[in-house]
């Protein structure tokens, strides 16, 4: 048997190894290790809100910390129709929950962003409970990542081809009233005369790649129909000179 006193020099090292990899992140074999002062860790800019498209809460918790048929896809938090809110990935850490799309500059939305995922199957309403959680989340997030409240989006505003989450049914206006994200204001008016509507809605964020996929995303969102026409009218103009006097 080896004598104690051999093997506690060795744990102390070894915990001590541990605790400056968790310190300093990982480290190349490969160079001096000579550190800065000058970093800070990779911070979220925007939240970004999804519905699972499932059935059960613990589908979707299986889904996401396991491989699917399209690949492994996970979230930083999930909401259960009863509120309850899980955390599957640390906040400084990257989920891939989005994946390829655009919003404004940002083109690497995984690496900016927070995901949550609300256990939906698109096709109902949202349990009161269930919004009141993700407007706690919210203002929790916002508060402690110093993430503006106006960066909260859905995940079809930013991959409108690929993407309808969350669905027509979520509560935005809602969301508004609770100050995250933003919703046109009745006090605006109409949108002057010249006004371009696509270059607002290019100018709000959404990637017009795809112009009819953009339009009818921003309907969804905006003004919870699936079913208009993929073409902006006066009452979209209407809602985009609000929703652009309200944002930087």
């Amino acid at each position: 048997m080896r004598p104690i006193r051999t093997v506690l020099p060795l744990f102390a090292c070894l915990l001590l190894a541990a605790c400056a990899s968790t310190s300093t992140g990982i480290r190349s074999p490969l160079a001096s290790w000579v550190p800065s002062p000058n970093y800070n860790a990779r911070s979220p800019v925007i939240i970004v809100l999804h519905h699972t498209d499932q059935h059960s809460v613990q589908e979707s918790l299986n889904t996401l910390r396991s491989a699917n048929s399209g690949g492994k896809v996970s979230a930083h938090y999930l909401v259960g129709a009863d509120g309850h809110i899980y955390q599957l990935v640390g906040d400084d850490r990257r989920a891939w929950h989005a994946g390829p799309g655009r919003w404004g500059t940002i083109t690497d939305l995984n690496s900016a962003s927070i995901g949550i995922e609300i256990d939906n199957d698109g096709d109902t309403p949202f349990a009161p409970a269930q919004i009141d959680a993700v407007i706690r989340l919210l203002d929790d997030l916002c508060t402690r990542l110093r993430i503006p409240r106006t960066q909260v989006i859905g995940h079809a505003d930013l991959a409108p081809t690929r993407k309808q989450d969350p669905s027509r049914f979520f509560p935005w206006q809602q969301l508004a009233q609770a100050g995250f994200g933003v919703w046109p204001r009745d006090s605006d008016g109409p949108a002057p005369a010249g006004f371009d509507a696509y270059l607002a809605l290019q100018t709000f964020g959404y990637p017009l790649d795809d112009r009819d996929a953009a339009v009818g995303a921003f309907h969804r969102r905006f003004r919870g129909r699936d079913d208009l026409p993929a073409a902006l009218d006066a009452e979209d103009a209407r809602i985009l000179h609000s929703l652009l006097r309200q944002t930087p």
